[in-house]
This record gives C-alpha cells, structure tokens and sequence, in this order.
C-alpha cells in the first residue's frame, strides 16, 4: 500500500482550506476547487470553543483567528427574563490563547484564505466535478471547466449539502429537523463578557434564544426556534418574524433586539442535518466537515468539528498508507463527531418538546467537558 502525495479537496469552506493547510504543511500535494467563483461566505457570528482554537492552532493560525475575534469568558444559562441561572466558564484550550471565541464567519474565512494564499495552495474558483472514478489505487476526476486529474485520494468538504456524498451514497440527504435558526449583528454592550442563552421562550414560541460577542464592538443575537412545516419567509418580512419570536425576553437580550430593523441583514436558515454513519468513504474518496456530520447549531461545534477531522486526517494520511490512515481516522472521529451531533439534535427536541426535556445546562456542560480533551 502506498501513503498519499497528491489528494483533490473538493471545497473550499472551513473544513477544505483547514484540511489543505494541514497537508500542505506536511508536504503533500494538495489542490482545492471551490464552484463558488466569489468564494464569499454569508455574514453570520460563529461562536467556537476550546477544541476549536486547539485545531485551528495545529494549522499554525490560532492566533491569527483570536485577533480576528472576541474571546469571551465562556457560556452562561438564563431565564426568560435574563436572570442567570448557570456559568460554563471555559477550559483553556493553549497556552495563551482563549477557550471560548465568538468571529464572524468572514473574519474565519479571510483567516484561513490568508494562510491557503501565503502557502502558495493552489484553488481553482468556480469549479466542481462533474464525475470521478474510483480505480482502485486512485481516483480519477473530471472538473466542470472541462480539465481532468488524477489524484491518490479525493476528500470531499463541500458541506451539508455535499455533492461528494451524495455521488457516492446518493439516498443520503439532510433532513429538516423542526427548527429554524435567526441571526442578526448587534452593537455589543461594553460589559458583555458572556456568550448566553435564554432557555425558555416567553412568547408561544418553542425555542432558545441568546448572544455572543463578536469584535470589541459588535456582537450577535440567534434565535433558534420551532419552524413547524419547514415554513418560507417573504425577504422583506424577516425584521418582523425574528422580532416576534424574541417578543417578551427581558436583559441584554430583550433590549438588543429592538436594534432588529433590517429585514436584508437578518440571516435565516432551516435547520437540516445529515449524521454519516462509520465509515465516511469509499475507496479513495473521503467525507469530512458537514459533509459527513451536519448537526444542528445547539452546541456550537460545526466549525469545531472540521477542523478536528482535518488536523486528524493529516496527522493520519502523514504516518500511514491510505487504507489505514482512513480507517485511524474513523476510530479518532467516529464516536466524537456522533456524539456532537445527536446530542445536538436531542438539544433541539428538547426545545420543541418542553414538557418532556431533560437538563439542556447538564448536557451542554458534560460535552463541553469531554471536547476539551485531546482528539
């Protein structure tokens, strides 16, 4: 068996160009392409924790995404009225650098397409596959501009709507979960040192709502709320609808939200998630990132959770021939990533079915706990 030397990333989003650092860095030959020829991202926060910054650390740009951030002081648990009711204060993730980080998904972005650019990592924009072939000892692929490559190995990191996975288990699809997530900036108030959520919505709604800082002077509010029928929203409506769901909230949180005005710049999403089962690939070609684990936002590890999978394939594909450092690295994330994801979606169900939840405080801090160990 041979090790790796020259792997195709398709997708160039958080997972692609963390998984194409880390390659990079260990000599390999690594290519992206990414069918977004603007390769933007939408301008929503983030919030991250202490395995994130580990991971992002590993690449080399943990402290490049701590100064485009807000480290905070960790997660605290409110009543409706904003009256604390728990604190989740943060496990540090390195020396010097913070367990809890709230970013916009720009300044993440511009973090990890800095380093791809000062690596000299080669990405084409506005291009996909349009077929590929698994021969055995390789994989060939045909791109969407015409051209073709061979590779050793093909990771697909094209997100929760993956065209990778869907070529190669094509029943496999994100599915609604009953919730809708709402996310408008907000100014940060000067005192803010909290990421919180409010437990219990006030309103009839069935949901969770809060905030984390972004930047010294920006920070977001979400609401993640029960959408029944998977529901679509007119665009000049959206102002109003997230109003309405944050109706009644007392706090920060309450009075944040009248800052809610600009129907263009409130961003909301169905709730869709696609939990892989072991294993993630076939052959030579692989899933990481959301492509093989969409979970809900509840425990706010999506970004997290591709990082980890691109600083453990590296570590793999670095030591090991393909075939055992594919299934190394289904032992190391596995479990983790499961575990991420179910007990997201069990978060959610909570939320909806409030009559029936458990301790969202004890589950939210147990995960916590067991993320900040080593991958």
């Amino acid at each position: 068996m041979s090790k790796a030397q020259n792997i195709c990333i398709i997708g160039g989003g958080v997972a692609g160009l963390a998984v194409a650092i880390g390659l990079h860095n260990k000599g390999l030959k690594v290519e992206v392409v990414e069918r977004d020829k603007d390769w933007k991202v939408y301008h929503v926060g983030i919030i991250v924790q202490a395995n994130f910054v580990r991971a992002l650390n590993a690449l080399g740009v943990g402290e490049a995404a701590t100064k485009a951030g807000y480290a905070y002081r960790g997660a605290r648990f409110c009543n409706a009225s904003g009256q604390v009711i728990a604190e989740l204060p943060g496990e540090t993730a390195v020396d010097g650098l913070p367990s809890d980080l709230g970013l916009t998904r720009p300044a993440l972005h511009k973090v990890l397409t800095d380093k791809v650019k000062e690596l000299g990592i080669p990405v084409r924009l506005g291009v996909t596959f349009t077929d590929m072939q698994d021969k055995g000892d390789g994989v060939d692929v045909v791109f969407s501009d015409g051209t073709s490559g061979s590779y050793d190995l093909v990771i697909g990191a094209d997100g929760n709507y993956s065209q990778v996975r869907k070529h190669l288990w094509p029943e496999a699809k994100p599915q609604f979960t009953g919730q809708g997530v709402w996310r408008y900036n907000v100014p940060r108030p000067a005192d803010l040192e909290w990421s919180d959520i409010y437990l219990a919505a006030p309103n009839g709604f069935n949901g969770k709502a809060g905030y984390c800082p972004l930047t010294p002077e920006e920070m977001y509010i979400f609401a993640v709320i029960e959408e029944k029928g998977n529901p679509r929203f007119a665009p000049e409506t959206l102002a109003d609808e997230m109003r309405a769901r944050l109706a009644g909230y007392g706090g920060i949180l309450g009075e944040a939200a009248k800052a809610i005005t600009d129907p263009a710049l409130v961003v909301y999403r169905p709730l869709e998630a696609c939990i892989m089962p072991d294993p993630w690939y076939q052959g030579r070609i692989v899933l990481i990132g959301d492509a093989a684990h969409s979970a809900t936002p509840h425990l706010g590890q999506g970004a997290a959770m591709a990082v980890e999978d691109a600083v453990v394939l590296v570590d793999e594909l670095a030591a090991k021939d393909i075939d055992a450092a594919l299934v190394a690295f289904m032992e190391r994330r596995f479990e983790r990533a499961k575990l991420v994801g179910t007990s997201s979606i069990q978060l959610g169900e909570w939320e909806m079915h409030p009559e029936s939840a458990g301790d969202p405080v004890e589950v939210t801090d147990r995960i916590r706990k067991k993320l900040a160990e080593p991958v």
